[in-house]
């Protein structure tokens, strides 16, 4: 599982950045890798964003209680009001196994999340 949280649907980078996702999709489903994007928009919002982005993967609404999975996460930003940029792979067993945290207006792109699942896949084909 991918978890991908970001601050805001509208805002330019996030936009950008789940558009990404969504084009490099299949690669993370070549590794069983399921992505859910997260923010503190409503349901509305991520309907209609994901609707305009002709996303497909999921959305969670981390609306109320407002950033609560984020604050799991410990990337709830309160002074904002938002989640921060961050990425967590968690594997079949829940483990977290690989995670970045961005600066609020960088895209991290999708290469960490790809290189991350990679070596996990030569670590299960190995054995180890």
């Amino acid at each position: 599982m991918i978890l991908a949280f970001y601050p805001a649907d509208w805002s330019p980078v996030c936009g950008d950045q789940m558009a990404l996702y969504n084009e490099v999709l299949s690669f993370f489903q070549k590794h069983n890798a399921l992505l859910l994007g997260i923010s503190v928009d409503s349901k509305w919002c991520h309907s209609a964003f994901r609707e305009n982005r002709k996303l497909h993967f999921p959305l969670l609404a981390d609306f109320e209680p407002k950033g609560e999975v984020a604050k799991t996460y410990k990337v709830y930003d309160a002074a904002e009001g938002e989640a921060q940029r961050a990425l967590y792979i968690i594997d079949e067993s829940g483990i977290l196994r690989w995670n970045n945290l961005s600066p609020r207006d960088t895209n991290p792109g999708a290469d960490g999340i790809l290189d991350a699942l990679e070596g996990m896949s030569r670590q299960n084909a190995s054995g180890v």
